[in-house]
């Protein structure tokens, strides 16, 4: 999840990126699977994703292990393995993947958030932030029960929470195999907001480690956006009492705001209280 910014800015980091990006292709080769194809964005597509902007990626495991993987829609995160067994099992809802990408449940989620004074460990803020999160999770009285303990080791762990240097926002991924996805990274650049807000985007990124998709995947309208991909012929199978266009207060759109509270609003409660 992105923090808005403006057109300028954003110009410059594109900039910035492709600068980089220059030089690391001539220092070195990157493998064939790491290579954001035609056929990588049809792929992305194919699943109702927002394939503008993908990029590669380093991300960190909770095991300290890194691996190449693809940034879709700003904060998630797949490796080439995931994307390509992904499956949408006969639609899409606005919120969620079906079957092998949602958690199984009743189970308790265990949620470790990184303590102690390596360059990983959580702020203050992001530490009640990610607090308030579990809590308004768990109030909701889902068959998914989240427990959370800020620590150094993660033996046990089903979700890590880090912090790591970069701009506001974070990411994540998506359930494989019925467990959620083991790692939720806070940038840096949250250190500056206020708890609400790091309460937002923690909540927001175990969303999507829970199987929650972007409400405004199709055209990116928080963040400025208005590119609608359609549903490259994949039906989307619509939640009763939630909308079917832009939700612009949703915990789930893609990009957020310094006024963001975390609080759910009535659309991802139904949302939820459907999934789990």
């Amino acid at each position: 999840m992105k923090k808005i910014k403006s057109i300028l800015v954003m110009s410059c980091a594109v900039m910035a990126f492709v600068s980089c990006s220059k030089d690391d292709e001539t220092n070195q080769t990157k493998p064939e699977a790491n290579k954001i194809t035609p056929e990588i964005l049809a792929k992305i597509s194919a699943l109702s994703f927002n394939n503008k902007d993908v990029q590669v990626v380093k991300h960190t495991n909770p095991n300290g292990t890194t691996e190449d993987a693809f940034l879709i829609e700003g904060d998630i995160v797949m490796t080439k393995d995931q994307l390509n067994k992904m499956d949408l099992h006969g639609g899409i809802t606005t919120e969620q993947y079906r079957t092998n990408n949602l958690v199984s449940g009743p189970r308790t989620i265990r949620i470790v958030g990184l303590s102690g004074t390596g360059a990983s460990a959580l702020s203050a803020n992001m530490r009640s932030g990610l607090q308030a999160a579990v809590n308004r999770y768990n109030n909701l009285g889902l068959t998914l029960t989240f427990t959370l303990t800020f620590s150094s080791n993660t033996t046990g762990a089903n979700i890590v929470v880090r912090r790591a240097s970069g701009g506001a926002g974070g990411v994540a991924g998506f359930p494989t195999g019925g467990n959620p996805f083991n790692s939720v990274t806070l940038y840096s650049g949250m250190d500056t907001y206020s708890s609400a807000v790091n309460s937002h985007v923690a909540a927001h990124e175990i969303g999507h480690c829970i199987g929650l998709r972007h409400t405004d995947w199709f055209s990116r309208q928080s963040c400025g956006q208005n590119t609608n991909e359609g549903t490259a012929g994949v039906g989307a199978v619509h939640i009763p009492g939630t909308p079917t266009g832009y939700d612009a207060t949703s915990l789930m759109r893609a990009c957020f705001s310094g006024s963001d509270t975390g609080a759910f609003n009535s659309n991802d409660v139904t949302a939820l209280n459907f999934l789990y």
